[in-house]
Order: structure tokens, then sequence, then C-alpha cells
């Protein structure tokens, strides 16, 4: 048997679950990100007003700020603006001297106004729903005028 002894349970009250983490061996990827959304924050207003919610940061790697665009299209957008980030990110003290876009295909954000794109049912489409729905919900007859396989024709207007 082994001489080893279970550590002994605290008495208190739970700890919150980002307190936890922070405590736990994963702290410095929690803290890491946790810097990173801080930083992307303080980045963002730099970004011209069209670009910013097609591109997030992603990582600052030694000197380069890497940003996660959108399309090729935003990528360009943001290597102009590059001098203008590169200023704000060394005014808050990194030591950054370029910016890098890494391009990828699923959107950062949802499309503003998604919901606005649904058009409303119109009320001719309405009633032929509720007229097909009708002919689905009628009972099956054993009625002999009615065609095999037992479904009715609906009469020609």
């Amino acid at each position: 048997m082994s001489d080893s002894k279970s550590k002994p349970r605290r008495a208190g009250t739970a700890q919150p679950a980002l307190q936890a983490a922070m405590t736990d061996a994963a702290t410095d990827p929690v803290r890491r990100a946790m810097w990173l959304d801080a930083l992307e924050q303080q980045l963002r207003p730099c970004l011209p007003p069209a670009l910013a919610p097609h591109c997030r940061l992603a990582n600052v790697a030694g000197t380069r700020l890497v940003f996660i665009v959108d399309s090729p299209v935003w990528r360009a957008r943001l290597r102009l603006a590059a001098p203008e980030l590169i200023n704000a990110a060394q005014s808050i003290g990194l030591a950054v001297t370029e910016v890098t876009a890494k391009t990828t295909l699923a959107p950062s954000s949802p499309p503003v106004g998604a919901q606005e794109m649904a058009k409303p049912v119109s009320e001719v489409a309405r009633k032929g729903l509720k007229s097909a729905l009708d002919l689905l919900s009628e009972p099956v007859s054993a009625d002999p005028s009615t065609p095999q396989g037992g479904h009715r024709r609906r009469p020609k207007n």
C-alpha cells in the first residue's frame, strides 16, 4: 500500500468558476485569453468602422499582432490599417512592429441584420399552405369513388 494521504477538503463556500480556473494549472491560458480580449478592446477603436466587424485579434506573437479576418478583401484593408494599429499597440506598451492576418472561411460575427433578411409570408402563400395542410389532415375514406391509394383529388377552380 502507498503512504500517500489525500488532502483534506477545505471547509467553506464554493469558488466561482472563473476564480477556480485562475487558481488551477490552466491559469496561464485563461489569463492570456483574458489579456488578448482586453487588448482587442483597446485596439478595436483604431480599426476603420467597416473593417471592425470582420476581424478580431487572435494573438500577439513576438513583435507581431495576428488578426483573423473573414476574407482576402478584409485582409487587404487590415494591411492598410496596420501603421495605425502598430502605433496604438506601441502606445500601450507592446513592442510590436508588424501586423499579420489569417483568413478564415467562417465570419467572425453573425451578419448584421440577418433577421431582417427573412421576408414575411404573403397572405396568398399562407392560404395555400393552410389548404395543403387541410388536405393532408383529411381522413382517408373507403369510398369507391376515390382513386386507388385512397387520396382524393381536389376539384379544380
